[in-house]
């Protein structure tokens, strides 16, 4: 009864009403678990709901159902195949939409809708496929970059034939994880074909000299990222390569001048249809005449055999590995050994391979250079980073030593103000403790000791221990200054004041004779204790640097 007015109040409401009652009614029936009856006079009014007029219900309708897995499967397909803004709302999430359908989504739809069927969580590899033949560039882009989406090797190639040329279609291809190697062997030779057609069209190149470019450009990188590749992975390259009629003895050179051995081996035994391990037994082997019957074998071309032969020869010497493969990078042992064994060849024979070496020697001559310059280059840096660091721990060496110099001259000028605790002799001392550390010779602190050495029994524990201690406050945070300080009394007695005016005279005059006799038996333990004191008081870092300045300027 319900349902009923609800059909019947839809007749004469506003759009936006309608809209708003039928996603409603669509949420009642998907989730609050209407009664049996109730239910289905629901589902018949939603399906009739698709005949309104307004856009604004079936939108309201996709936008309830679109990822309920309980949704009507007639009302979904409905709704996948209405107006593009509708329809792929249910096509990029319903889960009631089967393969079948999102495969009839893909030839009948728009780009709206492949993109959206592209962008599908778990996409399954007959509707990757599909978009693979048919999408455009767009679709195919959103596809790759779905990571959960299953492509096969053969919809990616597919994929790369058709939109290669579309760099945003290369670099979402390459950026798929475990991507094969012919995928990726094929988006390199579309993206050289589309530089070699770019150069030509802007008049750099002639278009043959453009093509041998983009072909050894092209075979650099396929040797760079197959270098570490599996062995079942090389065996599809190779595989790839040869049906691609890519598989040439250039490339095979290449590979045995770059150390690749393996793709070597690979490409031999399928040229030759022979097992891998004879053909790794055979190239391994000294033997001349065993490896000229594998390379007539393979069909390769017989005025490359004496630098195939001297390649292989060179490695072997080496160590049979000991020239690692480095990607596509190029031996130039190898290939002086190739050239040396050409040259003996008639010119109309060694012309085109004489060409081709010596275009190998430049390009390896040049990957040298080019790691020298880098290596230079970050010497450079690391020279600059260092000189800049020693700039500046010898500006903050020379703007510490001048804030030393003025924490020790604020104690001269404090005795020598009316009131000063401390006599001016004594600042001198603790002065030229300081100094004589930072020169780091224990000759320079007797030098300029030598004079006050008397005064500066003042440091020593037990007068220290004995003697009456200052109650003014202390106004330095030198260690030596301060224990100096601490020995001198603020004022001196009466009686003794009339006698004597000098306060070290003052000092002196209440040690008894033990003290002094013990004084000057440890004099050598109260310096080193000075200096001890006065070297702590500084960071060690600015002493090292220091003495370092010392050395450089001696030198």
């Amino acid at each position: 009864m319900i349902i009923r007015q609800f059909l019947a109040w839809t007749q004469h409401t506003s759009a936006a009403r309608r809209a708003e009652a039928a996603g409603a009614l669509a949420r009642a029936y998907l989730y609050d678990g209407l009664g049996e009856d109730v239910a289905w006079e629901a589902e018949a009014a939603l399906l009739a709901l698709l005949d309104d007029p307004s856009s604004l219900v079936r939108r309201a309708l996709a936008e309830a159902c679109a990822a309920c897995a309980n949704a009507p499967r007639p009302l979904i397909v409905a709704l996948a195949g209405d107006q593009a803004e509708i329809a792929t709302l249910v096509l990029a999430r319903s889960p009631v939409l089967s393969d079948a359908d999102l495969v009839d989504g893909v030839a009948i739809g728009c780009l709206a809708a492949r993109r959206a069927i592209a962008g599908r969580l778990d996409l399954s590899p007959a509707v990757a496929g599909a978009l693979a033949e048919i999408a455009e560039p767009e679709a195919l882009v959103v596809l790759a970059r779905n990571r959960s989406a299953h492509i096969t090797t053969g919809s990616l190639m597919r994929m790369v034939e058709r939109h290669g040329d579309v760099a945003a279609l290369r670099e979402a291809v390459l950026a798929r994880p475990y991507l094969p190697l012919e995928v990726r062997q094929s988006v390199t030779t579309r993206l050289a074909e589309s530089l070699s057609a770019f150069a030509v069209s802007s008049g750099w190149l002639t278009p043959a000299r453009s093509a041998r470019a983009s072909r050894e450009a092209q075979e650099r990188t396929t040797l760079a990222f197959c270098a570490e590749a599996h062995p079942v992975d090389l065996a599809r390259l190779v595989a790839h390569l040869k049906a691609c009629g890519q598989l040439n003895a250039g490339l095979l050179l290449r590979a045995i001048l770059s150390g690749n051995m393996a793709f070597a081996e690979m490409a031999l035994a399928d040229l030759a249809g022979l097992p891998v391990r004879r053909v790794a037994g055979l190239m391994h082997d000294a033997s001349t005449a065993a490896f000229a019957a594998l390379h007539r074998k393979a069909g390769l071309p017989p005025v490359l055999l004496p630098a195939f032969s001297a390649a292989l020869s060179a490695w072997r010497e080496a160590g049979q590995g000991a020239i690692a493969s480095a990607g596509a990078g190029l031996s130039r042992l190898m290939i002086e050994r190739a050239l040396t064994a050409c040259e003996t060849m008639p010119f109309a024979e060694a012309q085109s391979v004489m060409a081709l070496l010596s275009r190998f020697e430049a390009e390896a001559a040049r990957d040298e250079a080019r790691v020298l310059a880098r290596e230079l280059a970050a010497e450079a840096e690391r020279s600059e980073i260092l000189r800049i660091e020693r700039e500046i721990l010898d500006a903050e060496w020379r703007e510490a030593q001048r804030q030393v110099l003025a924490d020790w001259d604020a104690p001269q000028a404090l005795e020598a103000a009316p009131g000063a605790a401390a006599p001016e002799p004594v600042a001198e001392t603790v002065a030229a403790i300081a100094r004589a550390a930072l020169e780091g010779t224990s000759e320079a602190i007797q030098e300029e000791t030598a004079p006050v050495a008397v005064d500066s029994a003042a440091e020593a524990p037990p007068v220290v221990a004995d003697l009456p201690t200052s109650d003014a406050p202390v106004e330095s945070d030198v260690a030596p200054v301060v224990a100096i300080r601490a020995v001198v009394p603020a004022e001196a007695p009466a009686d003794v004041e009339k006698g004597r005016t000098d306060p070290v005279g003052l000092i002196l005059d209440g040690l008894s004779d033990a003290l002094l006799a013990e004084f000057e038996g440890s004099r050598a333990r109260r310096r080193a204790l000075a200096t001890e004191v006065v070297l702590d008081a500084i960071p060690e870092a600015l002493i090292a640097s220091y003495r370092e300045d010392r050395a450089r300027l001696a030198a």
